[in-house]
């Protein structure tokens, strides 16, 4: 096992860069900004359509406003990510660009939305046809949004421009700076949909999908299934954010495939695609990253070692709604070699046995999409349009991840009980080794002496791969703030969502699971005269639970 572990912390740096990949950010930063869009069609989908479990259907006239709305923001999902996308990877090549030579996002956006159109919709009497904007023209958005900010790179690099005299202002000069990227990135798909229509015999949305309907299928299968969630937990094992990496790969199998089961539903056929946001949310990755809400049940209430038992009743309230790294880093479960087997395969036991269910009992998949940090027996329910066997299927789960790492809690309290007898009677090593989060949270914390060089109010902004671990560090500097009357405010947000503002803020702190974006982080900050700062795992865990000295250390790293 130590080898496996060995083998696995040695392709870190792997992996990092894989995480890394613009392509992949870009899709990740593009969805996230479009999720808001996400849940609030939703909203309309649950009024519409849940009231007829019970036997209750609106009135025709009703049910059509309800679907407008949704039809209006889902509906052109496609059209919305192109935009999002293609905005974040542009951000990604402006910074690698010197600063007085940027690219136009704000072009690349409407550019890319018309360079979409071009390829992925068919023209109709007095309009367009709406077919392929929503989820089923997903992957030719991803096409387009990785080509057209490439195509201003080219000219922007190598400053191929309409050059005009000094005295034009400068808003009339960006509009002539940015005709030529753009005529050459709407000619492009412009002569590109002329000669695909004529070759293939079709519009490029729907052949794209029938080229990768083998790999959609694949994804949602036993084996598909095992490898997407058990990578996820494999890269978190090591401590960077499995789903950055894993799921912009599929996220347009997760969208298409809700749209799907919503469609066999509302048709009154059986929903019958596994891979789904749901799915991942509320089944593999029950309480978060390995499904590990049980495992914090059994630190809080089971466990005999004082490390684990403060471990899990610090962590248990945040990981029922799937914020997980408290007991991630605290316990800790990354690298930890007692823990490597049920972290990977218990979330591949979960989903295969949704699939089960799916398959062989007829139970419906996720045909809504619910936000994430809803506890995870609750979002199963209601993601299913409360179906029946859901209601089996959410304790059955709990019971069987409870059995899945049980066997390994035993082996590890059982060691960290031994540790800490050990360190009882060895005070004085003790003294100088005291490294366990139970001891942090348990000696008392003397009053730090927290200085602040100016009276004006310091922002301090935190990151992480979706806003909800950094809003932990972000509130507890807030509240350190408060404590000691400093006028500092902090907030969290996903990363990438910060490349507008990061010029407003005295320190952004990043989060430990992101450390791979470290780098890239610091030499935007620099470029802004904002200072950047990462701590390690445990760091991050002690300071979300001590105000005072995550306020002194924000403070010293912008007094620094």
């Amino acid at each position: 096992m130590k080898k496996l572990i060995a083998l696995i912390e040695k392709a870190k740096p792997f992996f990092e860069k894989v995480s890394n990949n613009p392509y992949l950010r870009a899709i990740r930063d593009g969805f996230l900004s479009c999720m808001p869009i996400i849940l609030f069609s939703s909203i309309f989908l649950l009024i519409a359509d849940v009231p007829n479990i019970w036997g209750f259907y609106w009135p025709n006239n009703v049910t059509n406003t309800l679907m407008k709305a949704y039809n209006y923001s889902m509906g052109i999902l496609a059209v919305l990510m192109v935009a999002t996308i293609a905005k974040s990877l542009t951000d990604n090549i402006n910074g690698k660009l010197p600063k007085l030579r940027q690219i136009n996002n704000v072009s690349v956006m409407i550019v890319s939305i018309s360079c979409f159109l071009l390829i992925a919709v068919d023209s109709v009497k007095d309009g367009f046809s709406s077919g392929y904007m929503g989820t089923k023209g997903l992957l030719s958005a991803f096409v387009v949004a990785f080509i057209v900010p490439n195509i201003y790179k080219i000219f922007v690099k190598n400053n191929i421009t309409i050059k005009l005299p000094d005295e034009v202002p400068h808003n009339v000069a960006q509009t002539f700076e940015d005709l030529l990227p753009l005529a050459a990135s709407i000619l492009f798909f412009w002569l590109f949909d002329l000669i695909f229509r004529q070759v293939a015999g079709e519009v490029f949305s729907q052949w794209i999908l029938d080229v990768l309907k083998p790999l959609f299928t694949a994804a949602d299968g036993y084996l598909g299934l095992a490898i997407i969630y058990g990578a996820m937990a494999m890269f978190w094992f090591v401590g960077i954010h499995g789903p950055s990496i894993v799921e912009p790969a599929v996220t347009a199998i997760y969208i298409a495939n809700v749209e799907a089961n919503l469609k066999l539903y509302q048709a009154g056929h059986h929903a019958s695609y596994v891979l789904t946001h749901g799915t991942s949310y509320f089944v593999a990755t029950l309480g978060g990253t390995g499904a590990t809400l049980m495992l914090t049940v059994m630190f809080a209430f089971l466990a005999k070692s004082k490390q684990l038992k403060a471990v899990g009743r610090t962590s248990i309230i945040p990981v029922c709604f799937a914020v997980n790294e408290p007991v991630l880093f605290g316990a800790p479960i990354v690298l930890n070699p007692v823990l490597f087997a049920p972290f990977i395969l218990t979330p591949i036991v979960n989903v295969w046995l949704f699939k089960f269910f799916i398959d062989n009992l007829g139970m419906n998949g996720f045909i809504y999409i619910i936000p994430w940090t809803a506890p995870g027996p609750i979002g199963l329910i209601l993601g299913t349009g409360f179906a029946k066997l859901a209601f089996v299927l959410a304790p059955l789960l709990l019971v069987v991840d409870f059995a899945m790492y049980y066997p390994f809690f035993k082996v590890y309290d059982k060691q960290l009980v031994e540790e800490e007898a050990e360190r009882a009677n060895h005070e004085e090593v003790a003294a100088v080794k005291e490294e366990t989060i139970v001891k942090e949270v348990e000696k008392p914390v003397e009053k730090l002496r927290v200085e602040n060089k100016t009276d004006k109010k310091q922002l301090v902004l935190v990151l992480c791969a979706s806003g909800a671990t950094s809003s932990m560090l972000a509130n507890a500097i807030t509240k350190g703030a408060k404590q000691e009357g400093i006028n500092l405010e902090s907030i969290a947000m996903a990363y990438g969502q910060h490349k507008d503002v990061i010029s407003d803020y005295d320190l952004i702190v990043l989060a430990p699971q992101m450390a791979s974006m470290y780098e890239e982080l610091k030499a935007d900050c620099a470029s802004k005269g904002t200072k950047a700062a990462t701590t390690s795992g445990k760091e991050y865990v002690r300071l979300t639970r001590d105000p005072a000295g995550a306020l002194k250390f924000a403070l010293d790293i912008i007094n620094g």
